[in-house]
């Protein structure tokens, strides 16, 4: 078992920074997916983006350039570095993680509110 737990949402304006961290109640270095997903009301859970153990990163298009994910196995913690954060960005932001499945694990959601 894997808890997650996620902090650093917020309200930010548009234009502005946040930066999500997530936790992991293990060492994350043997974890081969670590994602962050999102969800804004009315819509299904998408992933915003995703990187490996051996530091694989993926985006969403809508994030690329703006985005940024990374892993620091000593602290047990993936973080989200967003910049230029845009009204339709806002969601609440879930990580992830799993070994052979990538979303076995889920954290319980930080929300994030960008004002235009």
């Amino acid at each position: 078992q894997v808890q997650l737990v996620e902090s650093g949402g917020g309200l930010v304006q548009a234009g502005g920074s946040l930066r999500l961290s997530c936790k992991a109640s293990r060492s994350i270095g043997s974890i081969h997916h670590m994602g962050w997903y999102r969800q804004a009301p009315g819509k299904q859970r998408e992933l915003v983006a995703s990187i490996t153990n051996s530091d694989y990163t993926n985006y969403q298009n809508s994030v690329k350039g703006r985005f940024t994910i990374s892993r620091d196995n000593a602290e047990n913690t993936v973080y989200l570095q967003m910049d230029n954060l845009k009204p339709e960005d806002t969601a609440v932001y879930y990580c992830a993680a799993g070994y052979s499945i990538p979303t076995s694990y889920w954290g319980q959601g930080t929300q994030v509110t960008v004002s235009s």
